[in-house]
This record gives C-alpha cells, sequence and structure tokens, in this order.
C-alpha cells in the first residue's frame, strides 16, 4: 500500500510539472530565485483543505523577503501531516522582484502522497496579472498519512 500512496505521489508530480511547463513557455519568463515555504500540521477534509506557511523568497543579491502563505486545497484531500516543506522556482517576466512583489493569488494543479515520510509536487501561476509562476523545484517533503490531488490556490501576503 505505501509504495501504491508513493506511485500516485511520483505521477501526480510529474503531472503538475508538465502542466506547469506548458504555462510558463507562453511567454519569455526568467528564473529570479527560490520560494521555500514551512509550515506546520494539517489536516484533509476529504474534499479539501487549508494550510498556513511561512514563506522566504530568496533571490541572489537581494536580501530575503518574508511571506505568510494560506493554501487552499479542493479536491480528494484524507488525512494529517504533521509538517510540510515546499520549495518553488519563481519565473517572472523581469529579472528581478522588488519586497512583497510576490504577494497575490496563485492557482494550480498539486499532488500527494504520505505514509510516514511523503512525496508531492505542485506548479502554480499568479501574481500581478497571472505574470508569475511558481514551479516545483523537487517534489514537496511531508511527514504524516495523506493523499491528495486536485486543484490548490495558495494566498500570498507580505510577512515579517
Amino acid at each position: 500500500m505505501r509504495r501504491s500512496f508513493i506511485l500516485a505521489g511520483l505521477a501526480a508530480a510529474s503531472l503538475v510539472a508538465s502542466v506547469a511547463n506548458s504555462g510558463a513557455q507562453q511567454q519569455r519568463m526568467v528564473r529570479v530565485g527560490v520560494l521555500e515555504c514551512r509550515g506546520g500540521a494539517s489536516v484533509g477534509f476529504i474534499v479539501g483543505s487549508v494550510t498556513n506557511l511561512g514563506c522566504v523568497l530568496r533571490a541572489d543579491g537581494l536580501p530575503e523577503d518574508r511571506y505568510v502563505a494560506t493554501i487552499r486545497k479542493v479536491g480528494l484531500d484524507i488525512g494529517i501531516t504533521q509538517e510540510t516543506t515546499l520549495a518553488w522556482g519563481v519565473f517572472a517576466p523581469v529579472d528581478r522582484l522588488g519586497p512583497g512583489d510576490l504577494s497575490g493569488n496563485y492557482a494550480g494543479a498539486q499532488g500527494s502522497a504520505s505514509v510516514g515520510v511523503g512525496l508531492g509536487g505542485n506548479a502554480l501561476v499568479g501574481g500581478s496579472n497571472n505574470s508569475i509562476a511558481l514551479q516545483p523545484l523537487s517534489v514537496q517533503g511531508q511527514v504524516g498519512l495523506n493523499v491528495a490531488a486536485g486543484l490548490e490556490s495558495l494566498e500570498l501576503r507580505p510577512g515579517r
């Protein structure tokens, strides 16, 4: 059973990555940094969940830019995770972003599975005029018992 959860997570992550790549190819996009997010416990309620995370945008030559994130999932989401760590490559039509420029709403597809330590992936597009893409650098890491697949929205607000 554990193997099927892992395979489901990997399949979902592959699907998400292919969707993200097709959306990003429509306009010239430059990688401007890495958005890293960490959060605590989350409980899935079959048709969705809400998770709050603390995030940091790391870009070469710029100070860290902090954000507060709220992730909402709609679709299959069953289980409990103790902690979640996500990392996205941030792609924008410009090569530098200022403080708070990632603030806004993002949407995309996601999938994950956990039995103990788990895997997942998600790709999101949004921000200013839907011009910023968040693409998974690697798979999502989480600890718990969970399976999820569906649509995801991410709201980023400036943080401290």
